[in-house]
């Protein structure tokens, strides 16, 4: 194909964007929904996987020491547990550290801390929180915390208490893996539909557009045209209606993450949608413009194709 042929194909495809000009405009503006709701899907991605990740989080694994366990033996054992493929971090909290927190967690039981005060001592003992790379992998963890209770069955042990063999502790690890699988299905089978059902839309709007065409393409075919030299043209404007809802769509977002940005960090797990957005920017363009071009080109192609039959 040589470069005239390339600037007739561009110039017909320009010619046709602007003489139907209602047609392009509507065709443009069902893109831009479509093209918007993509951007959506990924926001929603985005702030799904942060919500979980949050709740992850909120999930670890203790381990109580016996009062007076040497710190030495402590710090052995943390680097037995850090060893682990299936941890992620494992925290000290020494006695002092743990007393203090537990202060603060009961600043308005004023019994509590005067019974604790009377005491005279520290109650408490060091501690490790253990998190893991997965809610699944605490099993695994504590089973081997497990084992080393009973490695130590000839001297006695240091670990005081693994809150995981705690049935209610245990419970809550598990319905919150329930609650992390069953959020990740639902979102990714709402996406799924939200997705192809705003595709389908689009898809049928660019073959309404072209079946105003249809006579056109009829005679350019009994004249002997080429089948790629009809469709192009075609597939030229499906491109420019996926490129200039792209741009639409990118600029749409930035007012709106804007406004939302301040809100999502205290309701989705601390992430701010626009600061993603500008970070993610590129991404977000290649996404969303390639989704354009390629589903204008290709439903353009598509829809021809029924015409180019005499």
């Amino acid at each position: 194909m040589n470069v005239v042929t390339i600037k007739r194909i561009f110039r017909a495809g320009l010619l046709d964007f602007w003489r139907n000009g209602f047609v392009s405009l509507a065709s443009t503006l069902v893109m831009t929904v479509t093209l918007f709701v993509v951007g959506v899907t990924l926001f929603a991605g985005v702030i799904l996987n942060a919500t979980l990740n949050d709740l992850r989080d909120k999930a670890d694994v203790n381990v109580y020491f016996v009062l007076d366990t040497p710190t030495e033996q402590i710090f052995e054992l943390q680097a037995s547990v850090e060893a682990l493929p299936e941890v992620q971090a494992v925290q000290y909290v020494s006695a002092e550290e743990a007393l203090a927190a537990f202060r603060e967690r009961n600043q308005a039981k004023q019994l509590t801390l005067q019974a604790l005060d009377e005491l005279g001592e520290n109650p408490l003992g060091a501690m490790l929180k253990i998190k893991a790379k997965d809610i699944s992998q605490y099993d695994t963890i504590a089973n081997f915390l497990k084992q080393q209770q009973a490695l130590s069955a000839g001297e006695p042990s240091i670990i005081d208490t693994v809150n995981y063999f705690d049935a209610t502790h245990r419970q809550a690890l598990e319905r919150l893996q329930n609650i992390t699988d069953s959020g990740q299905r639902l979102g990714f089978i709402v996406i799924a539909i939200l997705i192809l059902t705003t595709l389908a839309i689009s898809f049928n709007t660019l073959r309404l557009a072209i079946y105003t065409s249809r006579d056109e393409i009829q005679v350019m075919r009994l004249v002997g045209a080429g089948q790629f030299y009809i469709r192009a043209p075609f597939m030229v404007e499906g491109v420019l209606y996926g490129l200039i809802a792209g741009v639409i769509t990118l600029l749409l977002f930035y007012p709106l993450t804007y406004w939302m940005g301040r809100e999502t960090v205290y309701f989705f797990g601390g992430i701010n949608v626009f600061s993603y957005y500008l970070s993610h920017f590129l991404l977000f363009f290649l996404v969303i413009v390639g989704t354009g071009v390629v589903l204008g080109a290709l439903a353009s192609f598509m829809a021809v194709r029924r015409y180019l039959k005499i």
